[in-house]
């Protein structure tokens, strides 16, 4: 409007901006830590972040100056408001600024695979992180001591016996699930705990001086206990009725010793570094899963024998290793550090209690006694829940000697037969898969770089070795590298080897105290099951957390796996369940049914060894999602970046490293002897 004559000037309005106001800016987000170990650069959200990973180093980038690393179990470090930054104030004619509108984007086709959206959609916005999901930890804040550090002498004792507690239950739960299903007492129990804890030792310190050197128990692995518990159940092994025990453990030691004999090839004779190429997060993750996986049948199954113990077991566990983990004592989180002995220890103490005042206590009835042998109906309907829930059942705390020194060949000489040798030879590749994750993931916590495909293989040649050991000792399983030792160095933030061993040296002093292995054979059957229940569901979880040298938001990748995983269950039902009769082999219990598959599985060829060795492979869970993981892997298109390769160090750029070499060279110029296999062969 005009304004009348004499007046001043209204000043003029500006003209509205948009509608709705265009949105203010958004921060860029900052990568995730398998991008910055890998350089993957996400194309989700249309950001272009550079890498920020060292080259070939494979690890997680130091930090930068003046900024505080963060720590996984502390929650994320302080980050700037997100809020909103508040308008810039009005200009001194009262006119309101309007942000310009943003340019348009230009109409770009993506693939799908990638997580882009086709014909220049508008990408979703990226989701929230956990707390406990945000960027990777930097190295000097996750270990208090690094690979080659030497604590004093109270620090080396404490922290290496609390490295073993940590895991004590991956080290003595599979004898207590294995010798009750070969038919052995207490007294055998008792005997295998102390053989298991020698040869841990003895492995263990075997692969800190001429393995990879890195801060990993050897010790039995779950990889073995299907496999084991197949031989267990062979046909040829139904109706012993005298010595059953030995005569099934000679032949599970001529097992174990061909599949270590073929570890020890593929390590020391390079076809390891070759594998390699083939071996990746993608194949990993699935392999280990299935792992645990393929005990659900037997978990629940014998909590139930004794509902309220095994509840309660399970329950003490987890509440201490998820509501109570970021507690801490004395400057350290001995909740979750020590969840499963503080779960076992309480559990323990209220069943004592319970015992002792009669609550499992019936009239006439005495646990000894086999159901079959009773002739009392009351009886017989009560004795399973009096030898699952009673803790004064197992006699080998009384009878076991002070002092016991656990020999090569004490069972007796091992039975060498081929086609259980087979399946050993194809489970130690499954354990050999295992434990390049466990190397690759451990070397980016205490070492400064990931180590050569020839120390990998090199581990691999110790670790076949390790089970040749442990099957002319008779431990029942080989012997591999621990797939918590991932979990323990996060956690105890301890990665010196020195440390490592001096656990290592109090273990082969314990398994010489025959009492110690009785008090273990002593544990009652259901929290074994509740324990092994979260170990196991633990043991999934860590061979899922591979998935994050990934792009776990490929569409490829989680096909794969999810395929994986899926027929791991699928095929091996399949086989399990293949002319099976409900009315057949009853006298075997049903969370051991999966593992009879050899006597009626649907393989039937002209040889019965051959027929052995299908049936019982393709119903292992772990070798399903190994082949059908490698298979697809390695021949579905994908970039490097969202298949997350392993980097593993070169040779050439690691020999100018002084650091490398005091990380990975051989005491004694022992390394004389196995240069061959690291230089050599490793570049054909």
């Amino acid at each position: 409007m005009s304004s009348t004559s004499g007046a001043l000037p209204q000043p003029r309005r500006g003209r509205p901006g948009p509608w709705p106001p265009a949105p203010p800016p958004q921060p860029q987000a900052q990568p995730l830590s398998w991008a910055k170990r890998t350089g993957f650069q996400s194309r989700v959200s249309g950001e272009s972040l550079p890498s920020a990973s060292a080259p070939n180093s494979g690890q997680v980038p130091l930090p930068r100056p003046g900024e505080r690393p963060s720590d996984l179990e502390s929650g994320p470090p302080a980050r700037p408001s997100s809020t909103l930054p508040a308008p810039p104030a009005a200009a001194g004619n009262g006119e309101r600024q309007h942000p310009p509108p943003p340019p348009p984007q230009a109409r770009t086709r993506r693939r799908d695979s990638d997580g882009g959206r086709p014909n220049g959609q508008a990408a979703a916005p990226s989701l929230p992180r956990l707390q406990e999901e945000e960027e990777a930890p930097e190295r000097s804040a996750h270990v208090k001591y690094e690979l080659r550090d030497t604590p004093g002498m109270l620090p080396l004792v404490v922290y290496g016996f609390q490295h073993y507690i940590s895991m004590v239950g991956s080290i003595i739960l599979i004898p207590l699930v294995m010798v009750p299903a070969m038919g052995g007492s207490a007294d055998d129990m008792a005997a295998v705990v102390s053989t298991v804890l020698l040869v841990t030792g003895m492995t263990t310190l075997l692969h800190m001086f001429v393995g990879t050197r890195l801060p990993l128990v050897q010790g039995p692995s779950f990889v073995y206990l299907a496999p084991a518990l197949a031989i267990i159940n062979s046909p040829e092994f139904f109706g012993l009725n005298d010595n059953n025990f030995k005569h099934i453990m000679k032949h599970l030691q001529g097992a174990i010793i061909i599949g270590g004999a073929f570890q020890v090839v593929l390590g020391y004779t390079g076809l390891m570094s070759l594998f390699l190429r083939l071996i990746n997060p993608v194949v990993v993750s699935p392999t280990v899963a299935a792992v645990g996986l393929s005990f659900f049948s037997y978990g629940f199954a014998k909590i139930g024998t004794c509902i309220e113990m095994g509840i309660l077991q399970l329950l003490m566990v987890v509440i201490f290793a998820l509501y109570l983990r970021k507690i801490k004592l004395f400057g350290y989180r001995v909740f979750l550090i020590y969840a499963v002995p503080l779960g076992l220890g309480i559990t323990w103490a209220v069943a004592f209690v319970l015992t002792a005042t009669g609550v499992y206590s019936y009239k006439g009835c005495d646990a000894n006694i086999p159901a079959s042998n009773n002739v009392s109906a009351f009886c017989r309907k009560h004795v399973l829940r009096m030898k699952s829930c009673r803790v004064d059942t197992s006699h080998a705390l009384r009878s076991s000697p002070w002092f016991r020194f656990p020999y090569p060949l004490q069972w007796g000489t091992p039975v060498f037969s081929w086609k259980m040798g087979l399946v050993m030879c194809v489970v130690s590749v499954i354990a050999s898969v295992d434990s390049v994750g466990s190397y690759h993931a451990s070397s980016l916590f205490v070492a400064t770089r990931p180590p050569t495909s020839g120390v990998v293989s090199r581990g691999i040649g110790v670790e076949g070795v390790s089970t040749v050991l442990a099957g002319l000792w008779g431990t029942g399983v080989g012997s591999a590298t621990i797939t918590e030792n991932v979990h323990t160095i996060a956690v105890t933030k301890m990665g010196s080897r020195r440390a490592v061993g001096f656990g290592a040296i109090l273990l082969v002093l314990l398994s010489i105290i025959g009492k110690v292995g009785a008090f273990i054979a002593s544990i009652p059957d259901v929290m074994v099951a509740a324990l092994l229940c979260f170990m196991w569901a633990m043991l999934c979880a860590l061979g899922l957390s591979n998935l994050r040298y990934s792009a776990t938001g490929s569409s490829r990748n989680s096909i794969i796996v999810g395929l994986a995983l899926f027929l791991s269950l699928s095929v091996p039902s399949y086989f399990q369940q293949y002319g099976v009769h409900p009315s057949a082999n009853s006298s075997v219990p049903t969370y051991f049914q999966p593992y009879i598959v050899a006597s009626h599985g649907p393989v039937h060829t002209g040889s019965g060894g051959v027929n052995y060795v299908l049936n019982t492979v393709l119903s292992l869970n772990m070798v399903i999602a190994f082949l059908v993981a490698l298979i697809l892997d390695n021949t579905v298109p994908g970039g490097r970046q969202e298949r997350g390769l392993y980097v593993w160090s070169e040779v050439e750029a690691a020999k100018r490293e002084s650091a490398f070499i005091k990380d990975y060279e051989l005491p004694f110029n022992i390394g004389r002897l196995f240069r061959y296999f690291e230089t050599a062969v490793y570049h054909r």
